[in-house]
């Protein structure tokens, strides 16, 4: 079957946002004299949504601050999403060549927030459908965004890939039927991305992996 829908992780694939979340975390956590994260740091946390971020910083004795470090960092990143997040190289001139196909970014980042970085960075425009973690009842490595996807935009799985930078993509995808492709770049090390079906280092590789006319994923 000719894939005709390709699906995009956000943060770490399209766009690096690290640098951005580094800053809204760190003025999250100011007042409660945890030391400052480097973007090292916050790399090696990220994927799983915000919440469990900063469920992993503040550790058990401190998770009764959750809930108010989750409202600072909020207020502080959406009004920051873009300060130095910059979508990865050969991004947009990749997506440019991607007419012919349905594109959608499922994030483990919030909904509105997905919209609005896209949206700044001038890419919102290629996609027919964005997925937050609080799109659905379950996110990423749960196969539940992907199947929303499939619904609502009318494809199946053996017509369907999911581009991604970690072992959730991968996780979500497999379990929802799809064939998987991890780009290197990103925030998790290869160790993490061999099950993936593919393994690309740049995004402009997937246009290889995608003859526009007659390329059929086995």
């Amino acid at each position: 079957m000719q894939i005709k829908l390709i699906i995009f992780d956000l943060d770490g694939t399209l766009v690096d946002t690290s640098g951005d979340i580094t800053n809204a975390l760190n003025y999250a956590l100011k007042p409660y004299g945890l030391r400052d994260l480097t973007v090292e740091d916050t790399i090696k946390m990220v994927g799983e949504g915000i919440t469990r971020l900063i469920e992993k910083i503040l550790e058990n004795e401190r998770i009764q601050m959750r809930d108010t470090v989750i409202k600072r960092f909020l207020d502080y990143y959406s009004e920051h999403l873009v300060d130095f997040s910059t979508p990865y190289p050969h991004v947009r001139e990749t997506l440019e060549k991607l007419n012919d196909y349905k594109k959608a970014v499922i994030s483990n980042k919030r909904e509105y927030l997905s919209t609005r970085l896209l949206d700044k960075l001038d890419l919102l425009k290629y996609f027919d459908l964005v997925v937050g973690s609080d799109t659905t009842s379950e996110r990423k490595p749960s196969a539940v965004p992907v199947i929303y996807v499939f619904t609502k935009l009318g494809v199946n799985p053996d017509e369907s890939i999911i581009v991604g930078d970690s072992n959730y993509d991968i996780e979500a995808g497999k379990k929802a039927g799809l064939k998987t492709v991890a780009v290197t770049y990103g925030y998790r090390e290869r160790q993490y991305l061999i099950d993936a079906d593919y393994i690309i280092d740049s995004m402009k590789d997937l246009l290889t992996l995608l003859d526009t006319n007659s390329y059929k994923f086995l």
